[in-house]
């Protein structure tokens, strides 16, 4: 009798662990590389350095997930951004600036809370043909995308070849105030569709300023739009891409890159029109090769550049990888793209009007 029911109370538990079974999973990528540009100050000095995250920004992070019952999930992913060349953390010296979140997650999608990737990132991992690399592509026309939002909330859905999704972060640029509802506030939302070797896809993208006035009310209104369409096409060994993103500024916020002088007057840019076109190519297992080229427009100026890009990749195994990258920056009346995006008010990437070339080789290890 003991032993029945000794074998019983075993059965019981080993049921109740398979029905709330959990894991918790310890990855990261280490990337780094030895990096190139040309005239990359005013007196048109060339640069050499060390750079981290080229290829995939270095990062650790934890990943969970149990078993609820019933098909519902609990799911969590923290996840830590850091620079290999000096060990400092990145993402403005963040614990777990990539992402941190909490959620459940069941048949019908994944409601998710904490910091996480907008949808503009989520479509460029799929429609860049540089999978949205740190150095040298999409980044260096417009960060958004590879942006993040605090304190928000999302869903993501899949349902056969259409995936869905869409995001509220009640602010993205410090804490919620009372009286301000709307500062610091960004939404957005991705739909695509895969069949076979094709795959289409479109992404929107608002986000406001954070400027308060007294009373606390957001008395400036300034806010970015976005919105962006792209699709690329598998056959045999390669894959094309193509894209296009608008983007416009309201009362008195500006694009990055959109500043330009003319006749000594600073103009800004309320619009552009990002363009681009691509291709990778998997010559063998080990070697892939890919290359791109941006071309943005900017209302109200001539100051268009064009960025080209080509990298090559060698696998050393599953999770060691070598790499090269090569781009260079084509600028006219004035524009200011470097390789590594266009100039700012701490940073100087090339003067306006002056072109410039980058190349890296890195070193990628994925654990």
């Amino acid at each position: 009798m003991k032993m029945k029911l000794f074998a019983a109370a075993v059965a019981a538990l080993a049921a109740g662990g398979a029905y709330a079974q959990s894991s918790v999973t310890l990855y990261g990528v280490a990337d780094v590389g030895l990096e190139y540009n040309s005239k990359a100050n005013a007196a048109g000095d060339n640069l050499f350095r060390m750079s981290s995250g080229n290829q995939s920004g270095s990062r650790w992070g934890l990943r969970g997930v149990e078993d609820l019952g019933g098909g519902l999930k609990g799911v969590f992913v923290l996840e830590s951004g850091f620079d290999l060349d000096n060990g400092t953390s990145a993402q403005g010296g963040r614990l777990f600036g990539r992402q941190a979140y909490v959620g459940l997650q069941s048949q019908f999608g994944s409601l998710l809370l904490g910091r996480q990737q907008t949808s503009f990132y989520d479509f460029g991992l799929a429609y860049d043909p540089m999978a949205i690399s740190s150095r040298y592509g999409i980044l260096g026309q417009d960060a958004a995308f590879a942006s993040r939002a605090d304190n928000t909330v999302k869903y993501i859905g899949t349902f056969g070849g259409l995936t869905a999704s869409a995001f509220y972060s009640f602010n993205n640029n410090g804490n919620e105030q009372a009286g301000a509802f709307r500062r610091g506030q960004e939404y957005g939302a991705l739909v695509s569709y895969a069949a076979g070797p094709f795959s289409v896809g479109a992404a929107y993208d608002e986000t406001h300023g954070t400027t308060v006035g007294t009373p606390a009310v957001d008395a400036s209104g300034q806010k970015v739009r976005r919105a962006t369409v792209g699709a690329n096409y598998a056959f045999g060994p390669a894959k094309v891409y193509a894209g296009y993103r608008w983007a416009k500024a309201f009362d008195g916020a500006a694009l990055t890159g959109g500043t330009s002088v003319n006749d000594g007057v600073v103009t800004t840019s309320t619009a552009s029109n990002l363009y681009w076109l691509g291709v990778g190519y998997q010559l063998t297992p080990a070697f892939s090769l890919s290359g791109a080229a941006y071309y943005q427009d900017f209302r109200r100026t001539k100051a268009d550049p064009w960025q080209f890009v080509v990298t090559a990749d060698y696998a050393l195994s599953k999770r060691t990888d070598v790499y090269t990258s090569l781009s260079y920056a084509l600028n006219k009346d004035g524009s200011t793209l470097g390789v590594n995006g266009f100039n700012s008010g701490t940073t100087v990437n090339v003067e306006p009007g002056r072109d410039q070339f980058g190349a890296v080789i890195g070193l990628r290890h994925k654990f």
